[in-house]
């Protein structure tokens, strides 16, 4: 019998910086999210919330909340550098995020590929295609990351498809996977990328069902991503117009989604990420308890918060 543990991130209050005046103080967004009747929670950007574990534990502790996994960014395949100097700065993260993660009793840590355009401005970071070789150098450092933080921290990597990265597209998560070993990584669904990428999600569950090991629940409006396609529009933009909203409103389908979870028969983390950067303050709780009452109305008995 699966289990789905549904929980919310700093993501879906506005928070994509550690420090930004724009952003939720942490401690309103710890208020709120419990309040809105979730446990689980992601530490978000390494420095949002406190990074002293004791510090850390006691604010989750007292809001009746869990950690389900820290976030981290790669840029493995980059070239003009040396491979090891790519990896070593990663690890950096990792060695940061990873360590606080598991010290308060998460199991995860998400890899985001980084964009090869700046989200903000649009300027073109890097070709949006990897050569042969990048790609080798992409997956086998992963390889070696997922390896490395789980015998290291004990926590498992789950690699996080991304607008305007090079894990983007359907074919792309598809040679990402055919690329690495899933006992070091696997694959944290966001159905809101995938979606906006074009992609079909179920179509990526029933084709690698033994690669799904975390989950970001999120949707895309349609007409916005069609204007996003039309225009060529950098994420950070897109994010402005509204391109991620709230369930029911936006795609994919939120109850087959979680119905074709439910039948692999697993215990995975769903985290909702609704990507609003920047937002009113006030914003954010409304919309996190309605889309929690309806996640609980789906009909999925597996479904937990």
């Amino acid at each position: 019998m699966s289990t789905i543990h549904v929980g919310s991130a700093p993501d879906s209050w506005g928070v994509w910086f550690p420090d930004d005046p724009q952003q939720t103080p942490y401690t309103r967004f710890l208020d709120e999210v419990a309040a809105a009747g979730y446990t689980w929670i992601e530490l978000g950007p390494y420095g949002y919330l406190p990074t002293d574990p004791a510090q850390l534990a006691d604010e989750l502790g007292s809001r009746g909340l869990k950690l389900s996994a820290g976030t981290v960014f790669e840029h493995l395949h980059r070239d003009g550098v040396p491979a090891a100097d790519n990896w070593n700065s990663v690890w950096k993260q990792i060695d940061d995020v990873a360590k606080l993660t598991a010290a308060v009793g998460g199991e995860h840590v998400v890899v985001i590929p980084e964009m090869w355009r700046d989200p903000a401005t649009g300027e073109v970071l890097e070709d949006r295609t990897l050569t042969a070789e990048q790609w080798a150098r992409k997956t086998a450092g992963m390889d070696d990351l997922g390896k490395a933080m789980f015998e290291t921290y004990g926590v498992r990597a789950q690699y996080h498809p991304h607008a305007d990265s090079h894990v983007d597209t359907e074919d792309n998560v598809y040679r990402f996977l055919d690329g690495t070993d899933g006992r070091f990584v696997n694959l944290c669904l966001d159905t809101g990328h995938i979606s906006y990428c074009g992609g079909d999600n179920l179509a990526i569950i029933r084709r690698a069902p033994e690669r799904i090991g975390y989950l970001h629940l999120k949707q895309v409006d349609p007409v916005v991503r069609a204007e996003v396609e039309s225009e060529d529009l950098p994420f950070g933009e897109a994010v402005k117009l509204g391109a991620m909203t709230e369930p029911p409103l936006g795609i994919p389908e939120i109850p087959p989604l979680l119905a074709e979870i439910e039948r692999l028969g697993i215990d995975v983390f769903a985290i909702v990420e609704q990507d609003m950067y920047p937002c009113e303050v006030d914003a954010p709780l409304p919309i996190a308890q309605r889309t929690r009452r309806y996640l609980g109305s789906c009909g999925i008995p597996s479904v937990r918060f």
